[in-house]
């Protein structure tokens, strides 16, 4: 195992025990698909910055920029034909200072079927919270 750099010293003198900052961040994610599951446009409006700098991919769209067309999509995709349940798989946190990053895979279940979209969704700290600033998610074909 590597030895702590300087750098890493830095970064707990800060903010604190890495451990406390995984699981802060991990449960700003969980926020983030809590609120996504239960189509409730306040809670996924707490989740994000509201910046011109955020952005969001869902699969299938062109990539959207700043706060406003990024809270457009959430209101079109709960405008949709029915809810999601999201099983989520793989996940790993990676925090470095007050940016933090989540890899996970998100395994769809709704009333067409389901599938499995490989995500990745960027916080930034913001005080005490953690905020997106970003999500990507893209499809993963189907193993036949």
């Amino acid at each position: 195992m590597d030895e702590p750099t300087d750098d890493d010293q830095l970064r707990d003198d800060e903010h604190g025990d890495d451990s406390v900052d995984e699981a802060a961040v991990r449960a700003a994610n969980r926020a983030f698909y809590d609120a996504f599951e239960a189509r409730d446009l306040d809670a996924m409006s707490d989740a994000w910055e509201h910046t011109d700098r955020v952005t969001c991919t869902h699969p299938g769209w062109r990539t959207l920029h700043g706060w406003g067309a990024v809270s457009g999509s959430w209101f079109a995709l709960f405008g949709g034909p029915g809810p999601l349940q999201f099983i989520l798989t793989e996940e790993v946190v990676a925090v470095a200072g007050d940016v933090a990053w989540v890899t996970v895979d998100e395994n769809l279940i709704g009333v067409d079927g389901g599938g499995t979209v490989a995500a990745m969704n960027v916080f930034l700290r913001a005080g005490e919270r953690w905020r997106l600033v970003a999500h990507h998610g893209s499809a993963v074909a189907s193993q036949s």
